[in-house]
């Protein structure tokens, strides 16, 4: 457990996410260089905006991410940064995908994501619930 925790200035911290988002229309374009470039530029993005990408993966037209962040960074921002920076320089790098998607738009609006931490729900509330037994 230790070893999972960051410290930082204000506090220590064992924050991550999986995020996945998709593709517009769900069109197959993550694959071959499309792919590998998508990958470099989002770890790109993540050593600009101050955050980790521990483990990623394309499936076509979709992607998943396994990412860590100190708490002042909402999972919010990590999505918005990650969709909007990857999507416009994929379009500079790709100009082709572009006729493939209505209105250059590459990723969908929406999202998933779920928080991850080393210990679960179950154990998270037996622990509060156990908190006045102990005084």
């Amino acid at each position: 457990m230790k070893d999972k925790l960051t410290k930082a200035r204000t506090c220590v911290y064992n924050i991550n996410y999986h995020i996945v988002w998709t593709v517009k229309y769900r069109h197959k374009i993550l694959t071959g260089k499309v792919e590998d470039y998508l990958k470099l530029e989002l770890l790109n993005i993540a050593k600009e905006k101050d955050f980790i990408i521990h483990a990623m993966e394309c499936n076509e037209d979709h992607i998943h991410l396994f990412v860590s962040a100190h708490p002042k960074i909402s999972p919010s921002y990590i999505v918005k940064m990650c969709k909007g920076i990857s999507g416009r320089r994929l379009f500079i790098k790709f100009p082709e995908i572009s006729k493939k998607l209505w209105k250059n738009t590459l990723w969908n609006s929406s999202f998933y994501i779920e928080t991850i931490g080393s210990t679960s729900e179950v154990n998270i509330k037996r622990y509060i619930e156990n908190q006045k037994r102990k005084e």
